[in-house]
């Protein structure tokens, strides 16, 4: 069970559709929530326990607002009623990424869902939505090696390219996957 209402059983009845305006607020507590599980270790604890839905939310509300304009869509997973996770894709913003190239800004789910399939589904709907012929980017934390493994199943491989980011105060390590 997750979120204290939508039992494990519904994850066979997930639905992916486009996110709109209202998903915010939903889309904010599994951002944070995934955080706080996903980047425990990696992450400084006390950034971590200082994330807030609502200040994640109004950044979402703009994002999402804004979306089409940038040229970024964003996906939710639904079951039971309920948001279990979103991923967001948009134009490749490294220098060397060429016209046309798209690149994953985020993919979470609320960690009660994580092996479930939905993280597969999300992927699935983006890939499909790009075609086969459009180079994908992400970025992922070095240290996060259940992301990386989930990235790969996907088709995606480090392509060699690093970069540091401060996050929470420490200097984090990322490294840029792709899918061609």
């Amino acid at each position: 069970m997750w979120q204290g209402d939508v039992m494990m059983e519904q994850l066979d009845e997930v639905t992916v559709r486009a996110a709109g305006a209202a998903d915010a607020a939903a889309i904010a507590a599994v951002h944070v929530r995934s955080w706080q599980e996903a980047y425990a270790g990696i992450v400084p604890a006390d950034y971590l326990a200082s994330l807030d839905v609502d200040a994640r939310a109004r950044d979402w509300r703009g994002y999402l607002a804004h979306g089409a304009e940038d040229r970024v869509r964003t996906w939710v997973a639904e079951a039971g009623g309920q948001i279990i996770g979103f991923i967001s894709v948009g134009p490749a913003r490294d220098e060397d990424a060429s016209r046309g190239d798209r690149e994953i800004y985020s993919i979470y789910l609320d960690p009660g869902t994580w092996g479930h399939g939905v993280a597969r589904d999300l992927m699935r709907t983006v890939l499909s939505e790009v075609g086969d012929r459009t180079r994908v980017s992400l970025w992922v934390l070095a240290a996060n090696e259940r992301a990386r493994h989930f990235y790969r199943r996907h088709g995606f491989q480090a392509d060699g390219v690093e970069r540091y980011d401060d996050v929470g105060g420490a200097e984090l390590l990322e490294v840029r996957y792709r899918r061609n």
